[in-house]
């Protein structure tokens, strides 16, 4: 059985960082998509991140672009999350996901398996 797990998420203050941890026990880690994916309280979950094999390819979200740095190390099977300056707005619970298909998308239901997420919030 597949089994994304996430950790590293806390409470920390505006301007801190963090880095979330996803460990992925995926026989064939290195061909799958990985992304981050957070969600607040009350709105759907949206796209932070995503690493994808070819050419080690990455793309962000707008809103994290230069702040947040997704990275994957394939011999331990983990995905990681660098997030520096945060922001209250950043508050959310943070999923890892995998992508069978080795290409971009920011799309949810692109994604076959999924953490149970970690909760990152944010204080002002």
């Amino acid at each position: 059985q597949v089994q994304l797990v996430e950790s590293g998420g806390g409470l920390v203050q505006a301007g801190g960082s963090l880095r979330l941890s996803c460990a992925a026990s995926l026989r064939t880690f290195s061909t799958y998509a990985m992304a981050w994916f957070r969600q607040a309280p009350g709105q759907e979950r949206e796209f932070v991140a995503i690493t994808w094999t070819i050419l080690g390819s990455t793309a962000y979200a707008d809103s994290v672009k230069g702040r947040f740095t997704i990275s994957r190390d394939n011999a331990k099977n983990t995905l990681y999350l660098q997030m520096n300056s945060l922001n209250p707005e950043d508050t959310a619970v943070y999923y890892c996901a995998a992508r069978s298909r080795n290409y971009y998308s920011r799309i949810p239901a692109d994604y076959v398996y999924w953490g149970q997420g970690t909760q990152v919030t944010v204080s002002s």
